[in-house]
C-alpha cells in the first residue's frame, strides 16, 4: 500500500473485537459495536508549530492504540477498510503486554 498521511494524521486498521463475552455468550454481528482499538499502519510527518518547526508524532507504525468511538474518517485502500484520524483523536497507546492480553 502506497499511502502516507499528511501532517499530524494517522492511518489506522481496526482490531476486531471478541465474538464471545467473558461469560461465554456469542455476540451476533448485528449487536457488535465497531472496536475502538486499532493498529497504526502509517503516520504523517507531524504538524508544524508557529515557527514552522515540525512537532514530532507520539505514535509510530505498529503501535496498538485506543481511539474515540466516533473518531476518524472511514476510507478504503486496496479493498481494505481503514480509518484516517488526527493524532489528537487517539486516546492512548497500549503497551505490548496489554495488547497481547486483549487479543
Amino acid at each position: 500500500m502506497a499511502f502516507t498521511p499528511l501532517h499530524d494524521r494517522v492511518l489506522v486498521r481496526r482490531v476486531e473485537s471478541e465474538e464471545k463475552t467473558a461469560g461465554g455468550l456469542i455476540i451476533p454481528d448485528s449487536a457488535k459495536e465497531k472496536p475502538a482499538e486499532g493498529e497504526v499502519v502509517a503516520v504523517g510527518a507531524g504538524a508544524k508549530d508557529d515557527d514552522g518547526d515540525r512537532i514530532a508524532m507520539d505514535v509510530k507504525a505498529g503501535d496498538r492504540i485506543l481511539f474515540g468511538k466516533w473518531s476518524g474518517t472511514e476510507i478504503t485502500i486496496d479493498g481494505e477498510e481503514l480509518l484516517i484520524m488526527k493524532e489528537s483523536d487517539i486516546l492512548g497507546i497500549l503497551d505490548g503486554k496489554a495488547a497481547a492480553k486483549a487479543a
